[in-house]
């Protein structure tokens, strides 16, 4: 995706360690017209599926997901990764954090997610792949269908691509990064 590549580019920030800082346009101030195009091209991957609902996690994941649920008309189920104290039928898994070097908890109530739904997850990075594997867990204990899992910006050199992949889950990443640096961002083709 070109523009997302151009964007990136323009105005993320990339350092020694594989960080990449989109928070100016993706995950904390947001571009609603770059998270449009975002939704549309998630259309293109997956519009032709027989999913009826899309899964994100909090938080960042939720904008794209949104865009791709209002696209196909579709209901966005949150993942949460605090137990509301109003939460019935609860599903949870465990997920490490890679960013915060934490293990927490994260629901969805068996009410939004049941064994009659086909969903596709969406979220903004893929990297470790801990998040998307906890989502995968809850989808399961549902009963429900995973169709698939699309991610804005995958880490190719981190292992998540990698795992999702193994597990035959049909992943779709819109950008795919290779190498990150201080001031360098390298694409994969």
């Amino acid at each position: 995706m070109k523009l997302l590549k151009d964007r990136i580019l323009k105005d993320g920030k990339s350092f020694d360690g594989g960080i990449l800082k989109v928070d100016s346009f993706i995950n904390h101030q947001m571009d609603p017209i770059l998270m449009k195009s975002i939704g549309v091209e998630f259309v293109r991957r997956f519009g032709n599926m027989p999913i009826n609902k899309v899964i994100t996690i909090e938080a960042s994941g939720i904008a794209p997901a949104i865009m791709l649920g209002y696209l196909l008309e579709l209901p966005v189920v949150f993942v949460k990764k605090a137990k509301p104290k109003t939460m019935g039928n609860m599903i949870t898994t465990q997920v490490y954090s890679f960013t915060k070097d934490t293990t927490y908890d994260v629901c969805v109530s068996s009410d939004f997610l049941t064994p009659d739904d086909t969903v596709v997850f969406i979220d903004d990075f893929l990297a470790n792949g801990h998040a998307a594997i906890g989502v995968k867990d809850l989808v399961d204990k549902s009963g429900a269908k995973l169709a698939g899992m699309g991610f804005i910006i995958e880490k190719s050199f981190q292992e998540g691509g990698k795992r999702l992949r193994d597990l035959n889950i049909h992943v779709e990443s819109l950008v795919r990064i290779k190498s990150l640096g201080t001031n360098r961002i390298e694409f994969e083709d």
